[in-house]
């Protein structure tokens, strides 16, 4: 698919000014929570979804999980949120109908949709298959902008309508798909990095707090055979870690523990989004060691001292999701090592409540709402 063809490529439900946008006298057919303004609440909302296209599949929602982007989001704290605001990209769900020309892909399957429903196609990253870098900007899976008057709604309704090239088979039993969900993002994003900084038997990986993202990182770099060292602030947290596949947990706040780290590491994967000291985790690198970051916190770090990178050569980089390739990858893995997020299966009358625990921090580790209880809903 070419760029321009992509940025019209327009039938996954969306919205303009006034009221739900009816596609070819479709009117308004599923239920969906959204925000309607910055920071108000989640309210019960109508939207439009379109038959699928010939090469797209509507998928019945199971499960969504709650990123913590999806806060960010309908807080508008990155003053770029499209309202009314649909979130939600940790989605598992039935296909529930196909396009005609879809063959990969049977009425029935179990599939699951991240953050990712469209790409250019034609950039050196998609020809790579690394959609998530795409030179023009990949297609979000809510709060996306389709045009001027157009964005994408997410996976808090009832259903959705993906492209099949971006849906993704899940092969977790069915009593584990609402712990599947939060893989599409907290899943991929720390898996990815994992992989690529070459996790594995004789590496010593430090994870840098036991969050949403974290505890998957611990299960994921554990699984993977690599020695697993957790840094956490939070000293309640310490024995979480280790019962969930951690060798060491460390109290970050106590010196003389972390100086017996100095020098010890090939890898850390700090999942942290508030604002922090790097250097903390640059010293505990070896020489050639890599401290990524997959957070992204409101207010910059503050830089590094360069002599911490200098002296042995150590670096610090940033990774961002993962493609759909390495998604699938994640989810087969993830699915043989029986790996699922720890999470709290809440109604979606408790959304608004579940925002403000995630927002002070209240969770172990992952939100999911059960999308039965939406159609259940007779007041939506």
């Amino acid at each position: 698919m070419g760029c321009q063809e992509f940025l019209t490529h327009i039938k996954r439900g969306a919205f303009l000014p006034g009221g739900p946008l009816a596609y070819h006298g479709v009117m308004p057919n599923t239920k969906a929570y959204a925000a309607l303004t910055a920071k108000g609440p989640l309210v019960p909302y109508r939207i439009t979804r379109q038959p699928p296209d010939p090469d797209e599949i509507e998928i019945e929602i199971l499960y969504c999980g709650i990123c913590h982007s999806d806060l960010h989001s309908i807080q508008d704290d990155w003053e770029s949120t499209l309202f009314p605001c649909v979130p939600g990209h940790e989605i598992i769900g039935r296909i529930s109908r196909l396009g005609a020309g879809v063959d990969r892909f049977r009425e029935g399957e179990i599939v699951g949709v991240g953050c990712i429903i469209g790409s250019c196609g034609a950039c050196p990253s998609c020809e790579e298959a690394l959609e998530q870098y795409c030179d023009q900007g990949f297609l979000g899976t809510f709060n996306s902008p389709l045009n001027e008057t157009a964005h994408t709604l997410g996976g808090f309704s009832e259903r959705i309508v993906v492209p099949a090239k971006y849906a993704l088979l899940v092969h977790h039993s069915r009593d584990q798909l609402a712990g599947a969900a939060p893989l599409l993002c907290a899943g991929i994003t720390v898996y990815s990095p994992l992989r690529l900084w070459g996790a594995g038997p004789g590496k010593k990986v430090g994870i840098v707090g036991l969050g949403g993202l974290g505890h998957l990182a611990v299960k994921f770099a554990s699984a993977m055979g690599a020695h697993v060292v957790l840094f956490s602030s939070s000293e309640a947290k310490l024995s979480d870690a280790l019962n969930l596949g951690a060798h060491e947990a460390c109290l970050s706040t106590d010196k003389k523990a972390m100086f017996r780290y100095s020098g010890a590491l090939d890898m850390v994967l700090n999942t942290v989004s508030a604002s922090h000291n790097l250097d903390t985790y640059l010293r505990l690198l070896k020489r050639d060691g890599t401290q990524i970051l997959v957070g992204a916190p409101a207010e910059p770090h503050a830089s590094p001292k360069v002599f911490n990178l200098l002296f042995r050569r150590r670096r610090i980089a940033g990774s961002l999701i993962g493609s759909i390739r390495e998604t699938q990858d994640m989810l087969e893995f993830s699915a043989a090592h029986q790996i699922t997020a720890d999470i709290e299966l809440i109604s979606i009358s408790d959304v608004n409540a579940a925002f403000e625990r995630l927002d002070r921090n209240d969770v172990r580790y992952r939100f999911v709402i059960d999308m039965e209880s939406l159609r259940q809903n007779d007041s939506d």
